[in-house]
């Protein structure tokens, strides 16, 4: 969790394929199966829902409570500033993801900043807060979720302190390089080290639940179907051979 050569590492193609083809419904439930019921970021909505489906490795950046005599708007005019270097520093195919204590009275970022993560490749972006310029962020084709928009700048609230570094996002432990995922029902967190695993299963779970939901639809009835029995696993076999999964992991 706190290797920083693992979170710097990009995920291979079959694992994003893998979980880009599913949805985080199916991801909640594989994590509960490993013991893992707190995933699921509440609260958070797509800002822009032409964007593609969100798959990216974490870069976290933290925020705590703005002060008057130190959060001024000349702040931002070091480059050195933790904001700006944070954007500045993402890789592509991480997703920013901030801490703002799911305080939303002040935008975490703003437009500029989404299109410079948008050019720098990012895979999206995730905050507990707010953004600014929401509007811009619905044509951006960045995948963004957010707690609420708000017009007002960060620093009447928020106060960046560092990144790369274990954070709270939504009441979610997001630890860099951890893998995110978005759909248009929000954005789970996937332990790193479970990804390959929760994708390979994930794809299968929904394999089986296209072949379920075929056969509720035709009018069956939900016990020894949902979940199914041995009979109702041999005739998916069949159906199986015949209709292969979407993506082979």
């Amino acid at each position: 969790m706190g290797d920083r050569a693992v979170a710097d590492e990009p995920l291979p193609a079959d694992i994003i394929a893998g979980l880009r083809a599913v949805s985080t419904a199916t991801l909640t439930t594989q994590l509960m199966a490993r013991g893992l019921r707190n995933t699921f970021l509440p609260g958070l909505r797509p800002l822009n829902a032409s964007a593609p489906r969100m798959v990216g490795t974490a870069f976290t950046l933290r925020y705590i409570p703005a002060r008057e005599d130190i959060d001024v708007l000349s702040v931002f005019q070091d480059p050195e500033h933790p904001q700006r270097k944070a954007v500045e520093s993402v890789s592509p195919g991480q997703v920013l993801v901030m801490d703002c204590r799911g305080q939303s009275r002040a935008a975490s970022m703003g437009g500029i900043l989404g299109t410079r993560l948008l050019r720098r490749g990012a895979a999206g972006v995730v905050t507990d807060g707010s953004v600014r310029d929401s509007p811009s962020f619905a044509d951006l084709g960045l995948p963004a979720y957010a707690a609420g928009v708000s017009a007002t700048a960060n620093l009447a609230l928020h106060h960046a302190v560092d990144f790369q570094v274990p954070i709270g996002c939504a009441e979610v432990p997001v630890y860099p390089g951890d893998v995110m995922v978005g759909d248009a029902e929000g954005v789970v967190c996937v332990p790193r080290d479970l990804a390959a695993e929760v994708a390979r299963d994930a794809v299968a779970q929904e394999h089986l639940e296209e072949f379920i939901e075929a056969e509720i639809a035709a009018g069956a009835a939900l016990p020894g179907v949902y979940p199914p029995n041995t009979e109702t696993r041999a005739r998916y076999a069949a159906w199986a051979e015949r209709n292969p999964p979407p993506v082979q992991l």
